[in-house]
């Protein structure tokens, strides 16, 4: 049997500022029957601390150090790098993340995308092609390039980024999902093999297309921002369930995540 999940947040446990149904005593289940969590987000705006909070007054048990965002992911990313300086495009509590690192708009050694919000306007995505023209490196937080949590469609980091690789002839590093990176620090930080974890989501193109690319199984749950014809596609999950609430059951019945 599996020992370690790996579970989305947008879309799973919360989605456009409501609680799932059955998502809290699905997450106090899976801690009874003795997992190990995480949970992945490609959120910019949050911090690890400040996603986690909103958690727990969804009512989840949630510890900060279990949160991994795409801002904390990022951080950690930059921080392997040593950069001598970085220009870091976000806002609210992800900036936070990034505390560390020398700040500088005028010549930085990285240019790293978030949710800019209204900053990104002419003059700061000028600033930022000049810069990457002068030999600054770009690191997008997260590779979507929409958002459609809010309700209405969005445009996301991704679509910014993608501007700016185009504009500069660069090629950006992604983090969030569905790269790698993100998937590679919840594993170290439950110390489990990828054949001991799952991954569950409500995206085919970000859970569960990053899960398969990483080498783990992989559950699309029906809620959030899942829909009829995702399941169309090449990319297929090793399961399917209504809500996060039957995974348990799943994971205890199917030979399919019976670990070898």
């Amino acid at each position: 049997m599996l020992r370690g999940i790996i579970i989305d947040v947008d879309g799973v446990l919360d989605f456009r500022g409501e609680v799932l149904p059955g998502a809290t005593d699905a997450v106090a289940t899976l801690r009874r029957s003795g997992f190990a969590l995480r949970f992945l987000t490609n959120s910019t705006l949050h911090s690890r601390r400040s996603r986690a909070a909103k958690l727990v007054a969804e009512g989840f048990d949630v510890s900060p150090e279990e949160v991994i965002t795409a801002s904390y992911a990022t951080a950690r990313y930059l921080e392997q790098r040593q950069p001598t300086s970085c220009w870091i495009m976000t806002e609210d509590e992800g900036l936070s993340e990034f505390s560390t690192f020398r700040h500088d708009m005028e010549d930085p050694e990285y240019i790293v995308v978030g949710d800019y919000r209204n900053r990104f306007d002419f003059r700061h995505l000028n600033r930022a092609l000049r810069l990457l023209l002068n030999g600054a490196k770009l690191i997008g937080m997260n590779p979507d390039l929409v958002d459609r949590s809010t309700g209405e469609v969005e445009l996301n980091v991704g679509a910014w980024v993608r501007l700016l690789e185009a504009a500069a002839c660069v090629q950006a590093v992604h983090i969030g999902k569905p790269q790698p990176f993100g998937f590679a620090l919840a594993l170290a930080g439950m110390g489990l093999r990828k054949k001991d974890v799952v991954m569950v989501g409500d995206r085919v193109d970000s859970d569960i297309k990053g899960a398969q690319r990483f080498g783990i199984r992989s559950v699309l749950v029906k809620t959030g921002e899942y829909e009829t014809g995702d399941l169309s596609g090449s990319v297929e999950p090793d399961a399917v369930i209504d809500s996060l609430g039957e995974l348990v059951p799943l994971l205890e019945t199917s030979p399919l995540f019976a670990t070898p």
